[in-house]
C-alpha cells in the first residue's frame, strides 16, 4: 500500500503486491480500492500462462473532491509512471472503465498490453437521440437529488437493490456485501462522488475507444440494472479494433462480486492468452 502526490497536489492512495506482469484495477464509483478484493486475491497468486505469479494487483482511491474523467485519467497516468508500468493490464468496473478508455485515449498504449472492460460506462450511458436505449438523464439527476439529501441513506439503498440486483425476485440479498459497499462509499467524499454522477451524463467515450488497438475483453452482465447492456457493452465492443465481448444472462451490474468465481474464471483466461 502507499500514497503518490499527483503534480496538483491531489494524495492518491493504491495498493500494489506481487511481482511479474502488472495488472491495474481501476474501481466504479462511488467505491475504493477495496472492491477489487475479490479479483486481486485470485488474479495476484493465481497462475496466468506459464508464469508463477501474475503481477502486482493495484487500484487507486481517489479521496479529492474533483471528479472529473480527464483528472482521474490524467491521475492513472501518473500512477503507472511514478511505479514504472510497463506492459500493464489495465481493468476498469463501471466508471473504472471509463477511466481506463479516457487514459489511453489521453496518454496512449505505449504502457498498455490489454484492456479489460467490465460493466463499464463506455463508450455512453445517458439516454440522447444517437443513444436511445441510454438512462434518462432525470435518472442521474436524481440520484444526486438523494445523495445531497441523505448520503448514508442512498449508500444503503442502492447495493440493497439495483446495483446487485438484490430487488429482484429469486435474488437473496447479502447482509455483508451491502455494508461493505456502504462503507467503501461512506469512506470518499460526497463532493467529488455528486461530482462523477455528473460525469456519467456529459461523457461519451467513443473516440477514446477508438483509439484502443491492443486486445480488449468487454464483460457485461445482461440484467444490469445500472448501466444497462444496450447503451455500453456490445456498441463498446464494436468501437474497439481487437475487442471481445462476453455477456452474462441474469448478471448485474456488481457481477466481479455476486458472481467472482465466473467473472475471475473469464478474466484469468483472457490475461493468460
Amino acid at each position: 500500500m502507499g500514497t503518490i502526490t499527483t503534480s496538483d497536489g491531489t494524495e492518491i492512495f493504491y495498493k500494489d503486491w506481487g511481482s511479474g506482469q502488472p495488472i491495474v484495477f481501476s474501481h466504479g464509483w462511488p467505491l475504493s480500492a477495496d472492491d477489487w478484493a475479490p479479483k486481486c486475491s485470485s488474479s495476484c497468486t493465481t497462475a496466468t500462462g506459464s508464469s508463477p505469479t501474475t503481477g502486482a494487483g493495484m487500484a487507486a482511491l481517489r479521496r479529492s473532491a474533483r471528479g472529473t474523467t480527464d483528472h482521474y485519467a490524467d491521475d492513472l497516468a501518473e500512477l503507472t509512471r511514478h511505479l514504472d508500468l510497463h506492459e500493464a493490464i489495465h481493468v476498469g468496473h463501471s466508471a473504472g472503465g471509463g477511466e481506463v478508455a479516457r487514459y489511453i485515449g489521453r496518454h496512449g498504449e505505449s504502457r498498455v498490453a490489454k484492456v479489460v472492460l467490465i460493466s463499464a460506462v463506455t463508450p455512453s450511458v445517458v439516454q440522447t437521440d444517437a443513444n436511445p436505449a441510454g438512462v434518462p438523464r432525470a435518472a442521474f439527476e436524481g440520484l444526486q437529488a438523494q445523495l445531497a439529501a441523505n448520503r448514508s441513506e442512498f449508500y444503503r439503498a442502492v447495493p440493497s437493490g439495483p446495483f446487485y440486483n438484490f430487488d429482484q425476485p429469486g435474488v437473496d440479498p447479502s447482509e455483508a456485501v451491502i455494508a461493505n459497499w456502504w462503507r467503501q462509499g461512506m469512506m470518499g467524499g460526497g463532493k467529488g462522488q455528486y461530482e462523477c454522477i455528473s460525469e456519467f451524463i456529459r461523457q461519451d467515450y467513443t473516440e477514446d475507444l477508438k483509439k484502443i488497438t491492443l486486445p480488449a475483453l468487454v464483460m457485461h452482465g445482461e440484467a444490469d440494472q445500472i448501466v444497462p447492456i444496450a447503451t455500453s457493452g456490445p456498441r463498446a465492443a464494436e468501437l474497439l479494433k481487437n475487442g471481445t465481448l462476453k455477456t452474462y444472462p441474469g448478471f448485474p451490474h456488481g457481477m466481479p462480486t455476486t458472481h467472482a468465481e465466473t467473472i475471475n474464471a473469464d478474466l484469468l483466461a483472457f490475461l493468460g492468452t
